[in-house]
């Protein structure tokens, strides 16, 4: 698959799953979006979190992926967005039946931010995420050690923002039992670089 295919916005699931090479794509209505790999600190920070989330959820119903893995987030419709969040936790196993991809909302999404997917996260990927009625998503910055969770509220399409800093702790709002204390995600040698640059 070549950069052309990113000017045709007509693609569905169908065509995506059978593209071949080593690129990682998004579909967003349509239109392909090539993803970049990530770098060592997110892969850092992705690697907590899915400590923190196996851990809790062994044996229990929900499962916790990380990508890549393929969102099929509006299946049951056209079928022409397919997104990799960071990290998901997918309660109903119907979704996970096919083996391939999750079929609809995960329950929640983690996207660890960077440079140069902040827009795409934050904007594009976002109202994806709350056009789908996914009920919890956080957006995660290694750089700043901070994290923003925005929780659905029950059927009205509103969404709460609220942020985390070093030295809290969020209790995941689809699994209560649960507290993720930022100091255990933003590992020390992180913390001093964002405070370094922030200095500059």
């Amino acid at each position: 698959m070549s950069n052309a295919f990113e000017l045709n916005g007509s693609y569905t699931y169908a065509d995506y799953y059978n593209w071949d090479g080593d690129t990682r794509w998004e579909l967003i209505d349509g239109w392909a979006y090539a993803m970049a790999a990530p770098n060592l600190t997110h892969q850092t920070v992705l690697g907590n979190l899915l400590w923190k989330f196996r851990e809790f959820l062994q044996g229990k119903s929900c499962k916790v992926l990380v990508a890549p893995c393929d969102v099929r987030l509006n299946a049951d419709k056209a079928d022409d967005t397919v997104v990799q969040p960071d990290l998901l936790v997918v309660c109903d196993p119907a979704k996970l039946a096919d083996g391939k991809a999750v079929r609809g909302a995960p329950d929640l999404v983690i996207e660890i931010l960077s440079p140069s997917t902040v827009r795409h996260d934050r904007i594009v990927k976002f109202m994806k995420y709350r056009q789908a009625t996914v009920r919890e998503i956080w957006f995660v910055n290694p750089d700043t050690g901070d994290i923003e969770v925005c929780k659905r509220l029950g059927d009205c399409g509103e969404y709460t923002t609220n942020s985390f800093e070093l030295g809290q702790e969020i209790v995941v709002g689809i699994l209560p039992e649960l507290a993720v204390n930022l100091d255990d995600i933003f590992e020390p040698q992180e913390q001093e670089e964002a405070e370094q640059e922030a200095e500059q």
